[in-house]
């Protein structure tokens, strides 16, 4: 039986674990080792010689796709008032009909091939940072049964399986493309503990194959896909079928470009609003029950990035809500792709927006901070007695000879190789230097988000923020905080060590 939320009690944050619950971004990511030798045996078994060219003329497709969708709305927007039926038509011309709606890409089996070896591990990459800050924020979801509309080749699917290992059980994946089905079935062929997996070309043909009461997904994931639907009127009708096939999270990610981040925003107003006006209804129908209980029922909130509900305060700036992920490049991004007159770096940066929805109303936790006091830099020297600043130099002056007779040693080439055996996802190994979290940051308004990397100013740190400005994350705002060194030495030196996508604390 429903009922209202209670307080949640106060959680005691010390500088380590404000620290560690902070932490969301991931450094430099390593591509699997069974998803880098699932590539590299595709890639054998195509033996194309043209690969560099196809690769180039998928990034043209990608390209051209981007600068139509730029285009459209405002000449769209423009024709529709002088020529209502003339805009129409014009529309057609180049549009591509498929189980998508009206798209401008249609895989081909040379773009496949392609796509398997330049844009796959990136995709896995931003996929993979995603999933990974939702089994953080929500450490009992366990999703059993997963949506992947737009699967393409598999790249989500290979993130939960990296996220949940061992937790999936039905996996029904929409992908109209058959190209992709075949290449996503050939990755996967020998893994051990597969899910039961159901390949469908339509969300209509999904729900004529499954029955009501087996319609709902624990997580529904789509991933690059929106961003080739230039019809906002598809986009939105897509969306809204896959949130009714929502039993908890929603997933989108889309390229981390001004269009994508529209793209999102756009979704991201219309589920909260969708979902705002369910509840006013269920109000105003059961007025008699509580408000309260009512609420708890409906309702979405945004799990990531946003810390609030309110409305997205870039959305008339020049900047965009966006992310990146760097990754080591695999032997097949290296072989086949080009840098102009530099040599091709061991690593790329993976560029994503994206937006995490979860059913139901955004807890009222305490702000982290609260009741939490900082002493300034002159206070806790002042606190120091003449004991803890006394030097022995006998022990300096032997750590110091120490340092001095340890050989220097080069750093191996192999490690840059994407394909040593050892696996940095293995959940057997655990690496002795990484301290277990002792906290995690709830889904409360008190934890803001810093967009862009932060600017270390000498004794002084900016980070950009993006935070919620009421208790109950209805509204929110943009700001830059400042962080000296002598007034909090303990936020200073967090801001200094957060990378883009941390939370911050408030």
């Amino acid at each position: 039986m429903a009922s209202t939320i209670p307080d949640t009690t106060q959680k005691i944050f010390t500088p380590e674990t404000l620290k560690t619950a902070a932490k969301q971004s991931q450094r430099c990511l390593v591509v699997p080792v069974s998803l880098r030798r699932a590539i590299k045996k595709y890639l054998r078994e195509q033996e194309d010689p043209h690969m560099k060219r196809k690769v180039l003329s998928l990034s043209a497709s990608f390209s051209e796709i981007k600068d139509v969708n730029l285009q459209l709305p405002a000449a769209t927007s423009k024709e529709l008032v002088e020529d209502p039926f003339k805009s129409m038509e014009r529309s057609k011309r180049w549009k591509i009909k498929s189980c998508y709606g009206d798209i401008g890409l249609k895989y081909k089996d040379d773009q496949t091939i392609a796509y398997v070896a330049s844009r796959m591990p990136a995709v896995f990459s931003a996929c993979h940072r995603i999933l990974s800050e939702v089994c953080r924020r929500l450490p009992g979801f366990v999703p059993a049964k997963v949506l992947d509309f737009g699967a393409g080749t598999g790249s989500a699917f290979w993130a939960l399986r990296e996220v949940w290992p061992g937790s999936i059980e039905k996996l029904n994946l929409v992908e109209p493309s058959q190209s992709m089905q075949r290449a996503g079935r050939t990755l996967i062929q020998g893994l051990k503990d597969l899910p039961l997996i159901h390949s469908y070309s339509s969300l209509q043909a999904l729900s004529k194959e499954i029955n009501n009461s087996e319609r709902e997904h624990d997580l529904v994931i789509a991933s690059y896909v929106l961003g080739e639907i230039p019809s906002l009127k598809d986009r939105i009708t897509i969306v809204r079928q896959l949130w009714d096939l929502t039993r908890d999270v929603l997933v989108l990610v889309e390229p981390g470009t001004p269009h994508g981040s529209d793209i999102i925003s756009l979704m991201r107003s219309h589920i909260l609003w969708m979902e705002k006006r369910k509840c006013r209804k269920s109000q105003e129908e059961n007025k008699e029950a509580s408000k309260d209980i009512v609420a708890h029922n409906t309702g979405a909130f945004i799990v990531a990035p946003c810390p609030h509900d309110g409305r997205c305060p870039l959305e008339k700036s020049e900047k965009y809500c966006h992310f990146v992920q760097r990754l080591q490049r695999t032997t097949s991004q290296r072989i086949y792709k080009r840098s102009k007159d530099q040599p091709l770096r061991g690593y790329e940066d993976e560029k994503f927006s994206f937006v995490v929805f979860r059913r139901g109303q955004r807890p009222r936790e305490p702000w982290p901070r609260d009741g939490m006091k900082f002493e300034t830099l002159k206070e806790q020297n002042a606190k120091r007695k003449p004991v803890d600043v006394e030097i022995d130099y006998e022990d300096l002056l032997k750590m110091q000879q120490a340092d001095d007779n340890t050989p220097y040693q080069e750093e191996d080439p192999a490690y840059y190789d994407s394909d040593f055996d050892t696996d940095p996802f293995d959940n057997n190994v655990k690496d002795g230097g990484d301290e277990e979290e002792t906290s995690r940051a709830d889904l409360g308004s008190g934890w803001g988000r810093i967009i862009f990397a932060p600017v270390r100013r000498g004794r002084h740190t900016e980070v950009n923020v993006c935070r919620s400005t009421e208790r109950d994350g209805s509204e929110g705002s943009f700001e830059r905080v400042i962080v000296t060194k002598s007034k909090n030495h303990v936020l200073h030196h967090q801001a200094r060590k957060s990378m883009w996508g941390d939370l911050w604390p408030f």
